[in-house]
């Protein structure tokens, strides 16, 4: 998808062929066999992923994600992405993406650190504070990035800027954790205005209560708009008055699950996407608008908080064909 997206760009910007396959091939792709003693004794291995995309721009940059379906395909995907997102941001940066084929939920904390930490071993000759910068996403958090960091520098000297999202007190950003939240907010606040429309008093269902979706929920709740519908892999859950969100986070922050809060009702996961609202926010996996479930869409507004959330297909036929959605 991603790289059908680039080619229609390039045939719109009139690219010639030998630049255009030139910026889809990446600098470099890394994979590493990532074997960890478990808690129990036994051995398993992982495979992990780095793909440095482009440096044209200065310093690769890029999340590591921790997730079932890692593969080359889609962190090829991501680090293309993630140069096109520095360069339209005017940010001095080029794009890469990284990730360890794992189920995190499965793995206790000393596992999850021991995992890391031989990641990083096997590739911290490869990435640096001047050539390629980890970052979190999906399933890894800024304790990840403390291990990385506290890795790395055991090769390299103290060396703090070789991650972001890291700890406050290792050196961290103060507002990065809400970061990337506030910008879906700004983004939904900035779209709805040129249709004359405001978050407060506005409907919004939102797949994904990871750390953007969460977010994103809080700020929008703050700013009166009212979340309808949101879930997440422990549940889908929906209330037409609106959902409580503090409290949502608080029950979710004490260890519980989506599906057993009390202040809303549990819903198919599959009606989440199609549920009817104002606004729609995808913040999970890439690629959950398709072709099979975008003419159902009634949201009035999508904004994309996931990496690439809807297919080339999806976006050709339903939200160009006068649909009346924006996205």
């Amino acid at each position: 998808a991603t790289s059908r997206n680039f080619r229609q760009a390039a045939r719109l910007l009139g690219l010639d062929s030998k630049l255009e396959k030139s910026l889809l091939i990446p600098f470099r792709e890394i994979k590493v066999e990532c074997t960890i003693p478990k808690d129990d004794g036994t051995l398993a291995s992982f495979v992990g992923f780095r793909v440095q995309h482009d440096n044209a721009r200065g310093p690769m940059k890029g999340g590591i994600r921790y997730h079932p379906e890692v593969d080359p395909d889609e962190v090829n995907a991501l680090a293309q992405l993630m140069t096109w997102k520095t360069a339209v941001a005017a940010v001095p940066y080029g794009g890469a993406k990284g990730g360890i084929g794992c189920s995190p939920g499965d793995l206790s904390r000393s596992e999850l650190e021991r995992l890391t930490r031989v990641f990083t071993q096997k590739i911290h000759d490869l990435i640096g504070t001047h050539t390629d910068i980890p970052a979190p996403d999906m399933g890894t958090n800024s304790q990840t990035m403390a291990w990385i960091f506290d890795e790395y520098s055991k090769f390299h000297g103290h060396s703090p800027a070789v991650v972001t999202g890291k700890p406050i007190d290792l050196g961290g950003s103060l507002g990065r954790d809400a970061a990337t939240g506030r910008g879906v907010m700004y983004a939904t606040e900035a779209l709805l205005a040129e249709y004359g429309k405001s978050i407060s008093g506005s409907t919004f269902v939102i797949q994904g209560f990871g750390n953007v979706g969460s977010w994103a929920a809080q700020l929008i709740h703050e700013k009166g708009g009212k979340v309808i519908a949101l879930g997440d892999v422990s549940g889908t859950i929906r209330n037409k008055a609106g959902i409580d969100v503090p409290a949502l986070m608080k029950h979710r922050n004490e260890g519980g699950q989506l599906k057993d809060f009390h202040g809303a009702e549990v819903m198919d996961a599959s009606e989440l996407l199609v549920h009817e609202c104002d606004v729609l926010l995808p913040c999970a996996l890439g690629g959950v608008l398709n072709r099979e479930n975008a003419p159902d869409v009634k949201a009035k507004f999508i904004i994309e908080a996931a990496n690439h959330p809807t297919d080339p297909e999806a976006d050709e036929d339903s939200y160009q064909e006068g649909s009346g959605r924006v996205a």
